[in-house]
């Protein structure tokens, strides 16, 4: 869910801005950021399957949040559509082996889609505070979420998720020498990325991918 490259007419009208103004006033991101060429946010999935996704990635790694989802898209019929979702449940409610509680969620998910208690076509003109409220009204949703929404669906610009922890991660790696950090830190480090956060957070969740290999090349 946390990386992907794009064709040109993909990439989010405000991507080349964001790059110049984060390489010239950030110096770690100066350094990171060239490393990944042209490459951007993907266009966006329909919600239902960004925030299905997003709910079963959470706290789960990368490698068992993809066996899990394709697990579930089988278990559909290879089409994930909230009306499929439900179907399977009636016959399985692990949704193909998923954890009880992630179960659960994805099942609610699907009924509020399912029956339009739900308005996706709004979300788009609502501000971002507004759009987590109403996700966060849906079971099993919280603000972690609701960024990743914000992000991968909404594409806003300037989300700043410090619930995620390979976002702390990263720049407890990059800025702190690997020490840990709080939230009220990682807040002080990303003002400089405003109104790009979200293209910080992103080149910083990369980063983690091919961080070890360049520690060992500066070696």
């Amino acid at each position: 869910m946390l990386q992907s490259v794009s064709v040109p007419s993909d990439k989010p009208v405000y991507w080349d801005e964001a790059v110049d103004a984060l390489v010239a006033r950030d110096r770690i991101l100066r350094r990171i950021i060239p490393q990944y060429g042209d490459v951007w946010l993907s266009s966006p999935d329909a919600p239902f399957l960004t925030l299905a996704r997003a709910l079963i990635g959470h706290q789960s790694s990368a490698k068992a949040a993809g066996a899990a989802w394709q697990r579930l898209t089988a278990g559909c019929g290879n089409e994930l559509t909230p009306e499929a979702v439900l179907e399977l449940a009636a016959a399985d409610s692990t949704l193909a082996g998923l954890p009880k509680r992630k179960a659960e969620y994805i099942i609610d998910l699907a009924g509020h889609f399912a029956e339009k208690k739900v308005q996706p076509a709004q979300w788009g003109d609502m501000d971002d505070e507004a759009v987590v409220a109403e996700l966060c009204a849906i079971r099993g949703i919280g603000r972690w979420t609701a960024e990743m929404f914000l992000i991968f669906h909404l594409q806003r610009a300037d989300v700043l998720p410090l619930d995620d922890s390979r976002l702390l991660k990263a720049i407890s790696l990059h800025y702190f020498s690997g020490e840990p950090v709080s939230r009220f830190e990682a807040r002080e480090v990303a003002q400089a990325w405003a109104p790009w956060r979200t293209v910080a957070t992103w080149f910083l969740w990369r980063s983690l991918d091919t961080s070890a290999t360049t520690a060992l090349n500066r070696a």
